[in-house]
C-alpha cells in the first residue's frame, strides 16, 4: 500500500496556484517589455528561475524567482553610472513596476526587485545576457554597486538531465524534502536541497529506476546521505557550480528523520506506518482512511479533533528560512528543577509548572510570535481538553503551562514575517500518569 500513498503525497504537495503565479509572471513581462524592449509580450525576455524553475516547488511556495533580460545597452548605461548604478537599474524596474501595479509594496532589495502579491512574491532580477560569460550578468546593490553573474539556466539543465536519468525520482525527492524541511522548522533553502538531493543520486544508482514502492528505502537512504554530510559553509550548485551558501545545520534533524523512515519501513502495520511518515512530512502526507464500519465509532472524536486543532499551514504560507529553538523550565512547587530539553523525553510528573520560552532566533525584527499547545491522547479527548488552538504571543516570548494530566503532549511555536511563516520549533511534554509531584 505503500506506493498509492507516496503518489498521494507527491499529488499532495504539488503547487496549486500556478494559474495565480503565471498570471504575475505574465503582467510583469508585459510591463517590462513595453518600457524597456519597446514590444508587446507577455512570454519574451523572461524565464522562470529558482525551485519552480527547477519544478522542485511546492504548495505553498512563497518567494518565486524570475530573470528579466534587459538590452546589453541598458547594462552599458548602468555601467558607466558612478553613483551605484545597480542601485539606480533597480529603481527604474521599480518605477515600471508601479505602473502595472501602483498599489502594491514594490521595492529594490540588493540584486532584486520584490512585488508583494499576498500569498506570495515575486523577485525580479533585472540582467543581460553575457555571452562571453555564458550567464546573466547583473547588478548586486551592496557595497557601492557590483555587477555579478549566475547562471541558473545550467542549474536547471543539469537538474532536469539528472531527473531525466533516474526515473523522474530527483524532483519527486526533492519535493518531499521540503515537505519535512517546512514541516520540522529545518532552516535549508530550496536550492541546497536540490543541490544535495542531485548529489546523493550522483554518487548511487541504486534507486535510478526506483518506483513508489521503493521510496521508503529510498528515503531512509538519503535522509541518511544528509544527515552524515559534514558541516560546509557552501556547496557547489549542479551545472553552474556557483556557490550554495548554507545558513544552518540541517544534519542533526536528517538524522532523525533517517531513523523515523526506518522505523516506517519496520512497522508492522500500515497504521502504524502512516503515523510515522506524517510525523516525518507532516499533514501533506496522506492519513489512514476510515473504513465505513468504524466510522460511527469514531465519528464524535474524529469530528472532534477536527473542529479543534489548528494548522499554521491552514493560516499561513509555510517557507522555512530561519532557525528557531524553543524550550521550557520545570518547577517543582515554584523552584526550577531544569530545562525540559535537558531531560532527553523523560517523563514529566503531574503538577509541574512550566515556562515556555524561545531559547533562539535569527529572525530579523519585527516579527510575530504564535504559539500552540496540543493535548495528546485518551484522557485529552475524554476530558475534552486536546486544545491545539494557535494564539499570539503575549509580548514576553513565553507560555506559563502545568503539567496536568497524562498523555505525550507537545508545544510548538511559529514566526510569522511578512505574512509567512518562516521558522517553527516543537518539544514535546511527555506526562506520567503514575507519577505525581509530592
Amino acid at each position: 500500500m505503500s506506493a498509492p500513498l507516496f503518489k498521494l503525497f507527491r499529488d499532495n504537495i504539488a503547487v496549486q496556484n500556478a494559474a495565480d503565479i503565471s498570471t504575475s509572471y505574465t503582467e510583469i513581462t508585459k510591463r517590462l517589455n513595453l518600457d524597456f524592449w519597446n514590444i508587446e509580450s507577455d512570454i519574451a525576455h523572461c524565464r522562470q528561475v529558482g525551485s519552480y524553475g527547477r519544478n522542485t516547488a511546492v504548495h505553498g511556495i512563497s518567494d518565486l524567482d524570475m530573470v528579466f533580460e534587459l538590452p546589453w545597452s541598458t547594462y552599458e548605461k548602468y555601467k558607466a553610472y558612478t553613483n551605484n548604478g545597480p542601485s539606480q537599474l533597480l529603481q527604474a524596474v521599480r518605477n515600471s513596476l508601479l505602473t502595472r501595479y501602483p498599489n502594491t509594496t514594490i521595492k529594490g532589495d540588493g540584486q532584486v526587485v520584490c512585488i508583494e502579491f499576498g500569498k506570495f512574491r515575486v523577485e525580479v532580477l533585472p540582467a543581460f545576457w553575457d555571452k562571453d560569460a555564458d550567464g546573466y550578468r547583473f547588478g548586486d546593490t551592496h557595497d557601492g554597486g557590483t555587477w555579478k553573474v549566475c547562471k541558473p539556466i545550467q542549474e536547471i539543465n543539469a537538474v532536469n538531465q539528472r531527473n531525466k536519468e533516474t526515473n523522474r525520482n530527483l524532483k519527486h525527492v526533492c519535493k518531499m524534502i521540503r515537505a519535512w524541511k517546512n514541516s520540522n522548522g529545518v532552516n535549508i533553502s530550496g536550492m541546497l536541497i536540490d543541490t544535495l538531493v542531485y548529489n546523493f543520486f550522483g554518487q548511487t544508482n541504486e534507486y535510478d529506476t526506483a518506483s513508489y514502492s521503493s521510496y521508503d528505502r529510498l528515503l531512509v537512504s538519503l535522509f541518511s546521505y544528509i544527515g552524515n554530510l559534514e558541516h560546509q559553509d557552501f556547496w557547489l550548485a549542479p551545472g553552474s557550480g556557483q556557490r550554495v551558501n548554507n545558513k544552518g545545520k540541517f544534519q542533526s534533524k536528517a538524522k532523525k528523520a533517517a531513523v523515523k523512515c526506518q522505523e516506517a519501513l519496520d512497522a508492522d502495520t500500515e497504521k502504524k506506518k502512516i503515523k510515522i511518515w506524517r510525523d516525518v512530512f507532516g499533514r501533506s502526507f496522506p492519513g489512514e482512511v476510515l473504513k465505513l464500519e468504524k466510522a460511527a465509532a469514531v465519528y464524535e472524536s474524529v469530528n472532534y479533533r477536527s473542529t479543534t486543532e489548528q494548522f499554521i499551514e491552514d493560516q499561513y504560507p509555510v517557507d522555512i528560512q530561519f532557525d528557531l529553538e524553543i524550550n521550557s523550565e520545570v518547577s517543582t512547587n515554584g523552584q526550577h528543577t531544569g530545562l525540559l530539553r535537558a531531560l532527553l523525553k523523560q517523563w514529566l510528573p503531574v503538577g509541574q509548572g512550566l515556562r515556555f520560552f524561545v531559547e533562539s532566533c535569527d529572525v530579523p525584527t519585527p516579527y510575530t510570535l504564535l504559539w500552540k499547545v496540543r493535548n495528546v491522547g485518551a484522557e485529552a479527548e475524554r476530558r475534552r481538553m486536546i486544545r491545539g488552538d494557535i494564539f499570539l504571543d503575549e509580548g514576553k516570548s513565553q507560555r506559563i503551562e502545568k503539567t496536568t494530566f497524562h498523555g505525550e503532549h507537545f508545544v510548538e511555536a511559529y514566526v510569522i514575517k511578512e505574512g509567512v511563516c518562516v521558522a517553527r520549533d516543537l518539544i514535546d511534554v511527555p506526562i506520567s500518569e503514575n507519577i505525581q509531584v509530592s
